[in-house]
């Protein structure tokens, strides 16, 4: 289907967050806008302090007391969240919009047995009988694939392993039969066997309930086989954005390259990249490209002047002077070039 006949469940537009903090404004969302349509995943990738968290956290309406929002829009249902009161957005959060975290400890009370944390999120949001709420905790706990429900219905947290945890942590986001599933880095904290598994629980869902999904990482490899749109953030910025085919196979922005580059694969057995340099003090936001003092293709226009965000095609966005007309032919790193070869080998 074009993407200009699916339906946008979600609409983030010119997003502008800072932070007080005891040093001074902190910039970390700096215009940031994107869609979100019905059934797809959209990958937000990006270092730590890129914004992909932040900008997560003010759909669901969890900024940090010392946030500021200083400009923006965030659209669901024909409603500005960032305007409706907090007892309009308690009724969406945990029903229509829901999140998963990087660690499910964190998101369990541990003295609590399991299948009391699930009912009531099915009592208290859908007003369900509290033996009703019981039958379909068990059932969402089986749909996750936790073996035996019925027996660790009534065990605690401690008694799960780390992956078991996050499928109870998916289990409760999806209790009330959400239509956006915001995913902050949930495999971080797993081996790589469990990571692929909570992937794969992750993606089956999302067919099964047609759920958009937002999936906030720092690692492209791990969205590789799971987003059907990426968009890559540098600086509070979305600096290049694309289905997941442009951005792997025909990546244009110098800081995608990088990220590429420094991504294990077994297409080759070259040492990984490191981005060298340090992400830039957003107290004091850089003039020009954010990314030009890391940017080893960076021009004298990069240290001026911000690159506008250049079409390359209906699907594919990014904002980088290498793609002004009059910019200089670069020549790809190698681990850009490597992955174009083996494309098909990610899938």
């Amino acid at each position: 289907m074009d993407q200009n006949e699916r339906e946008i469940i979600l609409s983030v537009k010119d997003l502008r967050i800072s932070f007080k903090t005891q040093y001074g404004i902190l910039q970390a969302i700096r215009g940031v806008s994107f869609d979100l349509y019905k059934g797809e995943t959209l990958a937000i990738v990006g270092e730590s302090g890129s914004g992909k968290s932040v900008t997560s956290r003010a759909i669901i309406g969890l900024l940090a007391g010392n946030s500021i929002v200083e400009d923006g829009q965030i659209l669901y249902a024909q409603r500005d969240l960032l305007q409706v009161p907090e007892e309009i957005f308690h009724e969406i959060r945990g029903s229509k919009i829901s999140m998963i975290f990087q660690d499910p400890m964190s998101s369990l009370n541990p003295i609590v047995k399991i299948g009391k944390q699930i009912t009531e999120t099915l009592v208290i949001k859908l007003k369900m009988p509290k033996k009703i709420a019981k039958e379909r905790a068990i059932q969402l706990m089986a749909e996750v694939g936790i073996p035996e429900p019925e027996k660790r219905y009534h065990q605690y947290p401690f008694q799960f392993s780390g992956g078991m945890r996050q499928r109870i942590v998916i289990a409760i986001a999806l209790a009330n039969n959400a239509e956006i599933l915001i995913c902050d880095e949930p495999t971080t904290a797993l081996d790589v066997t469990i990571q692929a598994q909570i992937l794969d629980l992750i993606n089956r869902l999302k067919k099964e309930r047609n759920l958009s999904v937002i999936f906030i990482t720092h690692d492209l490899g791990v969205v590789a086989n799971v987003a059907d749109r990426i968009a890559v953030m540098y600086a509070g910025k979305i600096v290049e954005i694309g289905t997941s085919d442009d951005v792997f196979y025909d990546p244009r922005h110098p800081y995608t390259w990088a990220l590429l580059s420094s991504m294990p694969s077994l297409a080759t057995s070259e040492t990984l990249d490191a981005i060298g340099g340090t992400p830039p003090n957003m107290i004091y936001p850089p003039v020009g490209d954010a990314f030009a003092p890391r940017n080893k293709y960076a021009m004298e226009i990069d240290l001026d002047q911000e690159p506008p965000m250049f079409k390359i095609s209906d699907t594919h966005y990014a904002a980088t002077w290498l793609l002004h007309p009059n910019a200089p032919k670069v020549i790809l790193p190698s681990a850009v070039l490597e992955v174009k070869k083996n494309r098909g080998k990610l899938r």
